[in-house]
């Protein structure tokens, strides 16, 4: 069914979608998707409502909102999608969402202003829309311009730049924060040695983390009518007769 329902898919989105996988499975992806789940425990515990959206490339099981009662994941036909769509046709009426996650959905898509208004569209007013991505001013940014595997496609757009994207959709960016400040190193035995640094450079929240977050919250607007000031009567405009004009020239 679900590959009937991709037949026509774009197969450059699946083939992006795919490599993302792939090398977020290997042991680099991994270490970074291990710093990146501490991270949005420690953000999603503080949510709460109806439904939780997740989009992401990666196979892995995204951690959950324990106080949202419905958690949601939606995308490529991966291990684990619940609801089957593409980047830019979610399946979700608007402001049906408490919480959405992008997690790497913007490095990896065709087009990041479409698959942000899309999940910008799908978050109720007063929710919130949390965003992670690999940071262009890093270690990992660095790796992605000489990368010879799935992260040389990654967009690796900066934290600033989507700060920007969400106020123009109608969103207060609440919280930035960065972490995974080791370098991209496939050896447990550097990633130990570098824990220390990784602690200390998470607590000072230096910009050079390899990934940032943003929490961002949907703004309500409460439209009001306004009120027309009265106007009195001022009376009426009364046409007036014209007045005769004599023609006759004045003999003088």
């Amino acid at each position: 069914m679900t590959d009937k329902a991709f037949a026509q898919a774009d197969p450059d989105w699946l083939a992006l979608i795919s490599a993302a996988r792939e090398w977020l499975s290997g042991p680099v992806g991994q270490f970074l998707l291990e710093e990146e789940r501490r991270m949005l425990e420690d953000e999603l515990g503080r949510f709460f409502g109806g439904y939780l959206v997740h989009y992401g490339p990666s196979a892995q099981t995204p951690p959950s909102a324990p106080q949202v009662q419905r958690n949601v994941r939606l995308g490529a036909p991966l291990p684990g999608v619940e609801i089957v769509c593409e980047e830019q046709a979610w399946p979700l009426s608007e402001h049906a969402a408490d919480v959405v996650v992008l997690q790497h959905g913007l490095d990896f898509c065709l087009s990041p202003h479409g698959l942000l208004r899309e999940a910008a569209s799908s978050v109720r007013p007063g929710g919130h829309l949390l965003i992670i991505g690999i940071n262009p001013w890093s270690s990992w940014g660095l790796r992605h311009v000489f990368a010879h595997d799935a992260l040389r496609q990654a967009r690796c757009i900066s934290a600033s730049r989507v700060g920007d994207w969400l106020n123009l959709l109608g969103f207060a960016l609440e919280k930035r924060r960065f972490g995974c400040y080791r370098p991209p190193l496939a050896s447990p035995k550097w990633q130990a040695r570098l824990a220390g640094w990784e602690r200390k450079a998470g607590d000072w929240q230096l910009s050079g983390g390899g990934f940032y977050l943003l929490v961002a919250r949907k703004i309500a607007v409460g439209l009001r009518p306004v009120r027309q000031a009265r106007r009195e009567p001022m009376g009426k405009l009364i046409p007036l007769p014209m007045a005769k004009v004599n023609r006759r020239h004045i003999e003088p």
